[in-house]
């Protein structure tokens, strides 16, 4: 029974040598722990100051998503919304480096770091340009505190799934590559074929696919995850279609931007 004092001040027992020692080892551990920045309550401040900085979304310029935008991708089903989110695995994190890194959903909140993506080319077009329907491109996090995170996804393997569903994985890697290629799909399948070229409107419901395997983003409402920012719903890459063979709620996605003229709003903000 180490945790037991089996000593006085006068007369010294037992293994009071060994219980000292452990002791001064268990404080040497901690300062050192401390002085790496390792400690969970340090970790835990680090990100709630690097990851939910508050950030400006873009303006759409004529109404379409541009390369080089910053928007918020936003689920709208019934009532609730939800935004994509980074999911920072508290063991992985250190006070100079962020690494591998999850997606879920959360309520809609406040514009923070932990929700924004930067549309980003992957064919050459040069920022500014507008992003087409079925034009490929990757979402990767804003700069700054892990910044350069892409939106990937691959199949499913026994060994790697969703953790809850066990369907297609959503993660956040810092490597580019034909894994975190994506595009835009008009909502609507009957008018998809009609709209294939054209720019991608801002703040209007889209399907966003997953160029490799083809399965669309989703959230799943029904699985839920408890997280240090609070319930958060699972992401994952899945299309599921209705009795009509169109593709469900889960699967809709808002490009949302910043409105012109509501001082930084959102069109979720207004009432």
């Amino acid at each position: 029974m180490a945790h037991v004092r089996t000593y006085r001040p006068d007369v010294r027992v037992g293994n009071w040598r060994e219980d000292v020692t452990l002791e001064e080892d268990t404080l040497k551990d901690f300062l050192d722990r401390k002085e790496r920045g390792e400690l969970m309550v340090q970790k835990t401040g680090f990100l709630k100051q690097n990851i939910l900085k508050q950030v400006n979304l873009s303006v759409s310029v004529g109404g379409a998503v541009c390369f080089g935008d910053v928007v918020m991708l936003v689920n709208v089903c019934g009532d609730n919304s939800c935004s994509v989110s980074i999911y920072a695995d508290l063991t992985n994190v250190h006070t100079h480096t962020h690494t591998h890194t999850h997606t879920h959903t959360h309520t809609h909140r406040n514009r923070c770091f932990l929700t924004l993506r930067c549309v980003s080319s992957v064919d050459g077009s040069a920022e500014g340009e507008p992003l087409r329907y079925n034009q490929s491109f990757a979402l990767r996090t804003t700069s700054g505190f892990a910044g350069g995170l892409y939106l990937t996804s691959d199949h499913k393997t026994f060994h790697k799934c969703a953790k809850k569903s066990r369907l297609q994985e959503v993660i956040m890697e810092h490597q580019a590559n034909f894994l975190s290629w994506w595009k835009v799909l008009h909502n609507d399948p009957q008018e998809r074929l009609e709209h294939e070229g054209l720019p991608v409107p801002a703040n209007s419901k889209v399907l966003i696919s997953h160029c490799k395997t083809n399965q669309a983003l989703a959230v799943l409402g029904q699985h839920i995850l408890w997280t240090p920012y609070g319930k958060e719903y699972e992401v994952t890459a899945h299309t599921f279609l209705d009795s009509h063979k169109a593709e469900r709620d889960i699967n809709h996605w808002l490009l949302l931007t910043a409105d012109p003229a509501g001082a930084g709003l959102t069109l979720l903000d207004h009432p």
